[in-house]
């Protein structure tokens, strides 16, 4: 008889494989071992890493503790305090823990030299236990005082071939600090701190107060002052679901999403759905190539969210996530909606940081200061304002001063009343006083100066004020000559039949035709010439993915910025002193006038105190 193929692989090689879905690297010992800390009632939390994580990483807490018996379990696969118990037995619907899996202290020990240190509320004395390579010693009794104490050494000596997928021991820790700082952010009535071999990373004190300003003390704390000042308060709940949390600024953005901070019922997510719905909501203000940054809480009954997708819980799915998807987009956009005319603080900071840049060059991060360029004929005033050369004989500083003053300037005829001028100079954007190069507006205001590129605010009035057409009449439908017949899978065809209704009223009227095609016979009239059969497959691609018709609200807001670009006042036209006041007042009375459709800033507001900095006034 021939031995059988299959056989039972060693608990040891389980243990191992097992823990290379839980433990990825040292922030993932971090994440699992803090987690555990908050799940025992913990008031604090200390963590100390050397080597990135890769050498120790130390998690102590003084929280509830373990007593001995505790202690052999703890260390057993799938062996948990957490669970909560039903009739059925254990519950996995109504989670109310960050662990609850009993995956990551025997795979930790499976890979790495594991100690634990714990002492039990009220015992008189505290137990350790060590796991090396998924060898058990003890427990055996152990000094300490309330709580527990955890240290990892020599991550990864079990399984050598993990340390070469490890990256430098900078990298390494910078994203420890990221799970710390998540965790923080989370859990802002308890106190954090880490620390690497040579300094203090994060020391961030308990809270106080309600949650909320709790929160948002600790987002302050650990995001900078920058971002307190920057950002705008979201609240918004709808069917039992409540978002809530600070959202930045669009001109106040990062070049990745890494400063996007997700919180699910607590844990840190990092979730597609959630993602995709913060960028949508900021889909008008930023460019594709950057990210906003944000602070949100989504507080969600249990049971309309599966937090058991994969071992490692930073995915999520929801029951309804059409209805979590919109309660993002529209909290967001309502609140940065409330923010008005706002561009970021940091756009003055950057433009006098690109100001002082050596030769006077600003950064790429600020190619929206670079003037102009005099080309095609739509400038040809400013080329007629160009510099004379001086008769032969002038002096040197003769052909300086004659340069400067022909560059070209605007002045706005001084012909308002006084008490007129005096209150447009207190208005956010101030009194217009003139214009340079035919394409930045000069105001001031009652502490400073703002200057306004002139295209890129009536750019964002106009794209604004077609929105707003649009959400008043309707969209405007073009009927096909000939009805197109798209071909689609049975389940496709159901889909968008059943949205039908919602599609009609963007414009899109289709129906289906027969078990496997849809016919649309009218479509958005703003997209002109458009492929008829691509838009219905992806939007029947997103109604499976997101149960929501997301492509078509997003190529209709394409087009009202392209048009909205192709309708504004261009560079280089020269404006009327009553033309440019006018352009300030509507940017103070139109919703995210203080960026432009591609997300950069529409004025630069330098206060007085700025100006006379750049001077050594001060």
């Amino acid at each position: 008889m021939t031995a059988p193929r299959i056989r039972r692989l060693g608990e040891g090689t389980i243990n191992r494989i097992a823990a290379g879905e839980v433990i990825e690297r040292p922030a993932s010992v971090v994440k699992e071992l803090v987690e555990n800390a908050l799940d025992a009632r913990a008031a604090r939390v200390t963590v100390t890493i050397a080597g990135g994580g890769r050498d120790l990483v130390r998690v102590e807490d003084d929280g509830h503790g373990m007593t001995a018996d505790d202690l052999t379990l703890a260390v057993e696969r799938h062996a948990t305090s957490k669970l909560p118990t039903g009739p059925e037995g254990d519950d996995l619907v109504h989670i109310g823990t960050l662990g609850f899996r009993g995956e990551a202290l025997p795979s930790i020990g499976s890979v790495a030299r594991l100690e634990i240190l714990s002492r039990a509320d009220g015992a008189g004395e505290g137990w350790r236990i060590r796991v090396t390579g998924g060898r058990v010693e003890g427990p055996e009794p152990g000094a300490i005082g309330k709580g527990t104490r955890i240290e990892v050494r020599d991550l990864f000596f079990a399984t050598p071939a993990r340390l070469k997928f490890l990256r430098s021991e900078r990298a390494e820790a910078m994203a420890v600090a990221d799970v710390v700082k998540r965790l923080a952010l989370a859990h802002p009535h308890v106190a954090f701190s880490l620390r690497d071999e040579s300094r203090t990373v994060l020391n961030a004190e308990a809270g106080t107060g309600d949650l909320f300003d709790a929160g948002m003390a600790r987002a302050g704390a650990i995001l900078g002052r920058d971002f307190a000042d920057n950002a705008v308060k979201v609240e918004v709940e709808r069917a039992g679901v409540t978002l809530s949390g600070l959202a930045g600024l669009p001109t106040f953005n990062r070049g990745n999403a890494q400063a996007q901070f997700l919180f699910v019922n607590g844990r840190p997510v990092r979730d597609k759905l959630l993602t995709g719905a913060v960028r949508g909501a900021y889909a008008d203000f930023l460019a594709r190539d950057r990210h906003a940054v944000c602070v949100l809480f989504l507080q969600i009954a249990a049971e309309e969210v599966d937090v058991n997708v994969h071992p490692a819980k930073a995915e999520v799915r929801f029951r309804d996530p059409a209805l979590v998807r919109g309660l993002i987009v529209s909290g967001l956009r309502h609140a940065i909606g409330q923010a008005g005319h706002r561009a970021a603080t940091t756009v003055a900071a950057d433009a006098l940081s690109a100001l002082r840049a050596p030769g006077g060059a600003p950064s790429p991060r600020f190619d929206w200061l670079r003037p102009p360029q005099p080309t095609g004929g739509g400038l040809a005033g400013y080329r007629a304002q160009a510099p004379v050369a001086p008769a032969d004989g002038l002096a040197e500083d003769q052909r300086a001063l004659a340069s400067l003053t022909a560059a070209p300037f605007a002045p706005v005829p001084q012909q308002a009343a006084p008490e007129v001028e005096a209150g447009l100079a207190a208005r956010p954007l101030g009194v217009a006083r003139g214009q340079l190069h035919g394409t930045y507006i000069v105001a001031e205001t009652a502490d400073g100066l703002v200057l306004v590129d002139q295209h890129a605010a009536h750019e964002r009035l106009v794209h604004e004020r077609m929105k707003a057409q649009l959400a008043a009449r309707g969209i405007a439908r073009q009927r096909l000559l000939l009805p197109e017949v798209v071909d689609l899978d049975p389940a496709d065809v159901e889909r968008l039949a059943a949205r039908a209704d919602e599609l009609g009223e963007m414009g899109l009227a289709l129906e289906a035709f027969g078990p496997s095609a849809v016919v649309v016979r009218e479509v958005p009239a703003i997209l002109g010439q458009t492929d008829v059969q691509g838009l219905v497959r992806d939007l029947a691609d997103e109604i499976a993915e997101l149960d929501e018709a997301l492509g078509l609200k997003e190529r209709i807001d394409a087009i009202c910025g392209t048009m909205a670009c192709h309708g504004s006042v261009r560079a280089g036209r020269r404006l009327t002193g009553e033309e440019m006041n006018a352009l300030l007042r509507e940017m103070e009375a139109t919703p995210h006038s203080g960026q432009c459709n591609h997300g950069r800033p529409t004025y630069v507001e330098l206060k007085l105190a700025d100006v006379e900095k750049l001077f050594g006034r001060r």
